[in-house]
């Protein structure tokens, strides 16, 4: 009777997906950047991010050389931004480290900027030909179902028990075929909301589906109410120009540029003189609307100030940019949908 890879394997040759464009390479440049994208991020939000990157940083040597404000810039919109920062630092240390070429061991690997074990698997699997399971979101549920594994996936004892499943459901051959079938089926068949059972090539031998347990497995996530922060931005106008503040490193939008932040309690006018070094004459509400992080919900309070000139500022994270070149800018999605709406 067939195993559990050998079924899976048949059935990404007659069913899996191979028209995405990181799949008509296995160049480890741009196998890891897919896997960089796609950690909680959907593939039809990817393909677009993905190509566009690529046209900009061909290769490693571009990515590495380039300003890390360049990275961000085009990484505007995907969200989870330290992905963005620790693409570019891995891409230093490769070629600093490793003389510009990936390290084919999975351990030396997980040591670069921002890449896990899963991804170091990955690359190593689909570029180096290793053999070597991964433990993406999409397997996770797929191995949960499968065996019938009670627990919170990414809660260390859950974890442990998937690696070891993982790792003993391994093919001795066709493995980066395997692993594709994995996530493909993750993402076409065994998905979290209605999934297709029926065409399942493992469906027979599911614990879930056997049990009609698929709604239950894996654990959800407890439900909580998101808190609730406020945040008040300034849009700080002189003539075609718009002010622009690179925000810290950590934090939210961490490294890209943003809209001033106006402190709690801070009143606008004497703020943005004493603190800006600019001087403003009318000072209007813009909607406010909320967006939704991971771990908390963000209100935001827009207003719109009419700077009376375009002084030179002081502060090095302080840029007056002209309203055609927002485009371009590492703008956070909220802030670029605020300016588009002026």
């Amino acid at each position: 009777m067939p195993s559990f890879a050998e079924r899976l394997i048949d059935w990404q040759l007659g069913h899996g997906r191979r028209d995405l464009p990181w799949q008509q390479s296995n160049d480890p440049y741009r196998v890891w950047l897919a896997e960089i994208m796609l950690q909680q991020t959907q593939v039809a939000t990817v393909i677009g991010y993905y190509t566009r990157f690529l046209e900009r940083f061909r290769n490693l040597d571009e990515l590495a050389a380039a300003p890390v404000e360049d990275v961000m810039a085009l990484w505007s919109g995907l969200g989870y931004y330290a992905r963005a920062r620790n693409l570019h630092a891995a891409a230093r240390a490769v070629m600093l480290q490793h003389g510009g070429r990936f390290p084919r061991d999975p351990a030396a690997l997980t040591r670069l900027p921002g890449i896990g074990r899963s991804t170091a698997n990955a690359i190593a699997v689909f570029c180096f030909g290793a053999r070597a399971p991964i433990l993406d979101g999409n397997v996770k549920r797929l191995l949960c179902r499968y065996l019938g594994i009670h627990g919170l996936p990414g809660t260390s004892s859950v974890d442990s028990r998937l690696w070891q499943e993982a790792a003993a459901l391994l093919p001795a051959r066709q493995v980066a075929t395997y692993i594709q079938a994995q996530m493909d089926m993750g993402a076409t068949l065994c998905t979290r909301r209605q999934p297709r059972c029926t065409t399942c090539p493992v469906a027979d031998r599911c614990v879930a589906h056997l049990e009609h347990r698929v709604a239950e497995l894996p654990t959800p996530r407890p439900k909580k109410t998101l808190p609730e922060r406020t945040v008040t931005l300034l849009i700080l106008r002189a003539e075609n120009h718009v002010l622009l503040e690179t925000r810290p490193p950590a934090g939210i939008w961490g490294g890209l540029v943003s809209l001033p932040e106006l402190p709690e309690g801070a009143e606008v006018t004497t703020f943005c003189a004493t603190r800006l070094g600019v001087r403003v004459g009318a000072v209007l509400p813009a909607p406010t609307f909320t967006h939704a992080f991971t771990h908390f919900r963000l209100r935001i309070q827009p207003l719109l100030c009419m700077a009376t000139a375009q002084p030179r500022l002081a502060e090095p994270q302080l840029r007056w940019i002209g309203m055609d070149a927002l485009a371009q800018a590492a703008l956070p999605a909220p802030v670029r949908s605020i300016l588009a709406s002026i």
